[in-house]
């Protein structure tokens, strides 16, 4: 899924009570609703229309008469147009939410309260999306789908230092990404990290125990110096030292492009990202759509790594007049059958028994079996707030252009964290 994924920090003009809210389908009514609106990204429209239009069917089978307008917005757009209706009478019924942008709409009880036990396979959801929609033990959203992140290397550079097949261990992996970074020199990236993408390290540090902030007694704290954090951002350091020969100033924003003109041998990134960089339009060495290959990352720890779990959620505003509807709407579009028409789209599910069949298909098995593992951000009332900060990105940056010492950085990091992380 190619999108920025970014916290939704602060909502203009929000005053609304969490104990307004009703549970998506029980205690607020709106059954006997004549109309349903339903927001959703530019992704549905253009890839799934189908099972856009067989969750209307089943609803309106039920409630005949039942109108359902459709709304799509590009990533960009949606939470801009969200935060001026949420102010008013006029909101959505359902909306899609990137999973890392329910957050700042939960504290400030934007959406209504659902009951997990309404929607198939709740009991299943992958836990990375579970959390997302969870605020202080209680659900305010549904997963709808996922998507994580891989190792994609160059088969033919591999092969020209006599590697026939990926790495299964982390040992084997620089063993290799050495035999390679030897035989290129130069400024060539034979593991192109950029420094200041969070999403990477961060995997680091919760393979070696470590976490962003731990919660205790109903506070947040910052965790990143602590002795299991600081070994796997000395882990990562290592790889952005021995690897990393482009701007140690820069995200991952354009990671693809810089893939795509042939100055790196591997990344580790969403998994769009490989096939992204192979298109005619980006792939400038005319040698990408046959020699790209996904793996499964390994960690240091001798498990796969932990990767940020991305994807998608499904939220009812507190606002909306049709909750009983709209929880029906989600569970039609979710559900079972909505998750098998995702899956045929190339998305991973929302849950651990659908992700389990997709590792028997060689196409899926790696995306799949790397999301087995996962991770998300602290669901702390502040975490908006390290987010537009920029803390970890300043962190690691002065990590890896050796600003600072990792025990310093961290420990920076961690000060600024306590500061902002149990504000809402």
């Amino acid at each position: 899924m190619k999108r920025k994924l970014t916290a939704a920090i602060g909502i203009a003009g929000m005053m609304i009570s969490i104990a307004a809210c009703g549970d998506g389908g029980g205690k607020s009514g709106g059954s006997d609703a004549k109309e349903l609106t339903v927001w959703l990204t530019v992704d549905a429209q253009n890839n799934w229309p189908a099972l856009v239009k067989a969750a209307d069917d089943a609803v309106t089978k039920k409630h005949p008469g039942l109108k359902i307008q459709h709304e799509y917005y590009g990533w960009p757009d949606k939470n801009t147009k969200l935060d001026a209706v949420l102010a008013t009478d006029k909101v959505p019924d359902v909306v899609e939410m990137g999973n890392s942008e329910m957050l700042g709409y939960m504290v400030k009880g934007a959406f209504a309260q659902v009951d997990p036990a309404k929607f198939d396979n709740s009991g299943q959801w992958l836990d990375g999306l579970k959390t997302s929609v969870t605020y202080e033990g209680k659900t305010y959203g549904v997963p709808y789908y996922a998507g994580g992140r891989v190792a994609n290397w160059r088969k033919d550079i591999a092969a020209s230092v006599g590697v026939k097949t990926p790495p299964k261990t982390y040992q084997e992996l620089t063993a290799d990404l050495d035999k390679i970074q030897k035989k290129e020199g130069g400024t060539f990236s034979a593991w192109y990290q950029p420094t200041r993408d969070w999403y990477a390290a961060m995997s680091f540090v919760y393979d070696a125990g470590g976490s962003i902030a731990k919660e205790q007694g109903g506070q947040w704290k910052a965790n990143l110096s602590s002795p299991e954090s600081v070994k796997g951002l000395t882990e990562f350091k290592n790889v952005v030292d021995s690897y990393m020969h482009g701007d140690k100033t820069k995200d991952e924003s354009d990671r693809y492009i810089v893939y795509g003109q042939g100055k790196s041998a591997m990344i580790f990134a969403a998994a769009w990202e490989g096939a992204t960089a192979a298109d005619p339009k980006n792939d400038k060495t005319g040698k990408l759509k046959d020699n790209l290959e996904n793996f499964v990352m390994p960690g240091p720890s001798g498990r796969n790594i932990p990767v940020f779990l991305g994807g998608s959620d499904l939220a009812i505003p507190v606002k909306s007049k049709a909750q009983d509807l709209a929880g029906e709407w989600i569970n039609a579009f979710t559900g079972s059958e909505g998750q098998k028409g995702l899956m045929a789209k190339g998305n991973l599910p929302n849950n651990k028994t659908d992700l389990a069949t997709l590792k028997n298909d060689p196409a899926t098995a790696v995306p799949a079996t790397a999301a087995e593992s996962n991770w998300f951000v602290p669901m702390a009332p502040g975490w908006g707030q390290v987010e537009k900060a920029q803390i970890l990105q300043t962190m690691l940056q002065d990590i890896g252009t050796g600003k600072k010492s990792v025990e310093a950085a961290a420990k920076d990091a961690d000060t600024a964290i306590d500061k902002v992380i149990n504000t809402k």
